[in-house]
């Protein structure tokens, strides 16, 4: 017979549980709806969707949307206790992957549009295309696509006949889905790979912006909003940098914390780490815009205004 205190205890984790669901899904489904009020806007305009720097943050909020959801799923069922197969967490591990690095690659793409459009504005219209930027998107998402492949292939290598069932005995995650060293030593030279040629690329355009900026024949208010853009890409790239630069301190941790403090430091980790940057980021490019901000304040003002709505009907 199970003791009163056991009990207790059971329920106080199953409460904290449900908590933790709370704490986690309410901020991701607020800047969901904060980027689908955002993708809204820029597509509600034709200037927007024929304007090469809104195209790319068309593709960067997608991709982010889409990382959030895949996320912020996988940690419903690690927190739900949900044991999955290998071919499902595979799946959702490698449809994250692909949404990840999106986000570094595009953030490079902004950067080189707006160096060009200060660094040589005559020939901006010329080289900034709507068919150069679609060329670009659709190599980012190529790339991506045979990083994935390739992930795949890695993956397959493992033995899975030798197991005796293909339910995890873990939650799924992405070090648990990578099952082979190679696959782990490849994800992990990819990602270095893909950030530092981001960051490079993002740098050098900030360092030729902020060159150009002085220079008495530039336009010198366009070129100070360029580099501030710019420092903006350099700093997203950083937060989304973070959860990897997090992880040894993450192992540290672990290694002198109790399990429960760990999980509860995890909690708040992913939701700052994880959540905040992914969201706030482009919410914050937005409205630094002059051109979407009217747009988007009266598009969020209705949105949130509904979703309130929404929330106490419920």
């Amino acid at each position: 017979m199970v003791s009163n205190s056991s009990v207790a205890v059971q329920r106080q984790s199953e409460l904290e549980r449900i908590m933790v669901s709370v704490f986690t899904g309410v901020p991701c489904v607020v800047l969901l709806t904060i980027n689908a009020i955002i993708l809204f806007t820029l597509r509600s305009r034709q200037v927007f969707r024929e304007t090469s720097r809104y195209v790319l943050l068309t593709n960067l909020l997608v991709a982010d949307s889409l990382y959030l959801l895949v996320s912020q799923v996988l940690y419903i069922f690690a927190n739900s206790r949900v044991l999955l197969s290998y071919p499902v967490c595979g799946t959702l591990i490698l449809y994250a992957m692909l949404t990840e690095s999106i986000f570094p690659l595009t953030l490079a793409e902004m950067s080189i549009e707006r160096y060009v459009a200060v660094c040589f504005p005559l020939r901006h219209s010329s080289i900034v295309t709507m068919r150069s930027t679609a060329a670009a998107i659709a190599v980012v998402w190529a790339f991506s696509c045979v990083n994935v492949l390739i992930c795949v292939v890695l993956m397959c290598q493992f033995p899975f006949e030798e197991l005796d069932s293909l339910e995890m005995n873990a939650n799924c995650n992405r070090f648990v889905a990578l099952l082979t060293p190679v696959a782990a030593e490849y994800d992990r030279v990819y990602n270095i790979f893909v950030f530092s040629f981001s960051g490079l690329i993002i740098m050098f355009s900030f360092i030729a912006v902020m060159i150009t900026a002085r220079s008495t024949s530039t336009d010198r208010n366009s070129a100070r909003k360029a580099r501030s853009t710019v420092l903006l890409h350099m700093i997203q790239l950083g937060l989304g940098l973070s959860p990897r630069i997090s992880l040894p301190v993450s192992v540290v941790l672990f290694q002198v914390m109790s399990w429960i403090n760990y999980v509860r430091l995890m909690n708040v980790t992913y939701v700052l780490i994880m959540l905040l940057p992914r969201g706030l980021s482009p919410l914050i490019y937005g409205l630094r815009d002059q051109a979407i901000r009217p747009i988007l304040l009266s598009n969020l003002c209705c949105g949130l205004t509904l979703s309130v709505k929404n929330q106490i009907s419920s």
